[in-house]
């Protein structure tokens, strides 16, 4: 018996920002992701406080900033799909940018070359019988947004957004059958920047975080991060509710589906209160979920609100809006399990979002990030008993520094690996009884990473000759994961080797 479904959706993910370039091209605006600028290798994005938005928009002939080049997919989307059709492709996860089809936000009417060129890959995709996974926001929103409303922290934002969203699924609802609302919407409760365009300090000065092998912050940063998160994922909430209804009257051959960071946490002892711990940190994971596809806020997460000191402005009607805008299905992202304790002192917060400890048991990719396959399989099972939902996972992979050898070949076996091993948890959930539907895998052509805003650090199985500055062919190649996962599409997960 084969362990995946014969329709099971292979494919690989990405997101707009980081894939199409085209800055200011046939119209389109700039977005909150187009002031983020590279800062070095290995260093992250520390894009948190007002001060590194007035220092991109003081210094923007000089900064640089990698979103706004992308991988020039606006230009080769054809070349790049004949590609991943060359691999066997079912699916590809993209996203639209809003900036592209309303340059501000403000505008009544979307810019027609925006809302063509989308046209035109979904054109070509279905050319090459692969199913576009569409993710309606991927983190970015038009900086007006952010000079107005500080970005989904205020209300105001929701009909402009509303706007955007029901023109996405009149338009497109024929050419696109699986959605995502926003991705990794929990993001916006340990990035608020990435994840919210909010400007913590906007009001009144907060120490910034320091960078000390991670980001440390101060408490009165993390309390106000707390503070402004939750008051956006609540506008957040209501948004992705309201457009799920919509779609379900307006386009009920779509299918919804929410999008998530999983995070699979382990008690570092046996100890009731280290137990205790993890738990409560899952519930925290999980929640995101609750809201989206149970419909409602469950309890323990507003006595969370009442004994933090959290007042969130609720949105009118907003029970009545998210029970009637339960999600289709649950997507999300995966890519490490860490450790927790009941131990104040070496538990990080960050906010509402931990940071979790290493796990001595596990190895680490190159970047610290901790592989665990199992937890995967673990998740899986858990997401099964708690929502009984088919399940897609959109996002997982290895990122690594790379260069062609001497041939002009990148010999990613370590890849291949981690690819392996996570295909092979998936497929003993699906024995499990777990409904997985489909397989994604993050940035399946070399692309700018989120956490660097770089081009060093890949995930692809299609290398990209372009470097952090933007030098480069930006021709592609094939890696030999390019080739491994073909065989594996072309034998539906049954040949890894």
């Amino acid at each position: 018996m084969a362990r995946f479904p014969k329709d099971f959706l292979w494919g690989g993910a990405t997101s707009a920002a980081q894939i199409e370039g085209g800055r200011c091209e046939d119209g389109k605006g700039l977005s909150h992701l187009d002031y983020v600028y590279y800062r070095g290798p290995k260093t992250p994005c520390n894009f948190m406080v007002t001060e590194n938005l007035e220092k991109a928009r003081r210094e923007e002939d000089v900064l640089n900033f990698p979103n706004r080049r992308g991988i020039d997919f606006y230009h080769r989307y054809k070349e790049d799909i004949a590609l991943l059709a060359e691999m066997g492709f079912k699916s590809f996860r993209m996203s639209i940018s809003w900036t592209r089809l309303f340059p501000t936000g403000l505008e009544e009417t979307p810019d027609p070359k925006g809302v063509e060129f989308y046209h035109n890959v979904f054109r070509e995709l279905h050319k090459h019988n692969i199913e576009p996974l569409v993710t309606m926001i991927h983190y970015e929103l038009p900086i007006t947004f952010v000079d107005r409303y500080n970005g989904w922290y205020s209300a105001e934002i929701i009909p402009y957004c509303m706007k955007y969203l029901k023109f996405i699924i009149d338009e497109y609802k024929d050419e696109v059958k699986y959605w995502l609302t926003f991705n990794e919407i929990n993001m916006v409760t340990a990035v608020p920047w990435l994840g919210g365009g909010i400007l913590l300090d906007r009001d009144r000065p907060l120490p910034p975080p320091q960078f000390r092998g991670s980001l440390r912050f101060p408490p009165e940063t993390s309390r106000a991060m707390d503070r402004f998160s939750h008051q956006a994922l609540h506008h957040q909430f209501i948004a992705s509710a309201m457009i799920v209804k919509y779609a379900h009257e307006t386009a009920p051959q779509c299918l919804i589906g929410n999008m998530f960071n999983l995070h699979h946490l382990y008690p570092e002892t046996p100890s009731p209160a280290d137990a205790y711990r993890a738990h409560e940190e899952t519930e925290f994971n999980m929640f995101f979920c609750d809201v989206m596809a149970k419909g409602y806020y469950p309890a323990w997460i507003k006595s969370y609100y009442r004994k933090n000191g959290i007042e969130i402005k609720w949105y009118e009607n907003y029970e009545e809006i998210l029970a009637q805008g339960k999600v289709d299905f649950i997507s999300l992202s995966y890519y490490l399990s860490s450790v927790v304790t009941a131990d104040p002192e070496r538990q990080e917060k960050v906010g509402s979002f931990i940071r979790g400890l290493k796990n001595p048991y596990i190895a680490d990719s190159e970047f610290g990030w901790q592989i665990d396959p199992t937890a995967l399989r673990i998740s899986l099972n858990e997401l099964r008993d708690r929502f009984n939902l088919p399940i897609y996972i959109v996002e997982n992979g290895l990122g690594a520094f790379e260069k062609p050898d001497e041939n002009g070949r990148i010999h990613d076996d370590y890849r291949i690996a981690y690819l392996r091993a996570h295909i092979e948890a998936i497929a003993e959930a699906i024995e499990d009884g777990v409904n997985v539907i489909g397989y994604t895998p993050w940035g399946c052509i070399d692309l700018v990473s989120c956490s660097l805003v770089s081009m060093s650090k890949r995930y692809g199985f299609i290398y990209v000759d372009a470097d952090d500055e933007g030098n480069g062919t930006y021709d592609r190649s094939r890696k030999d994961s390019f080739y491994w996962y073909k065989k594996v599409i072309a034998t539906n997960g049954e040949d890894l080797d």
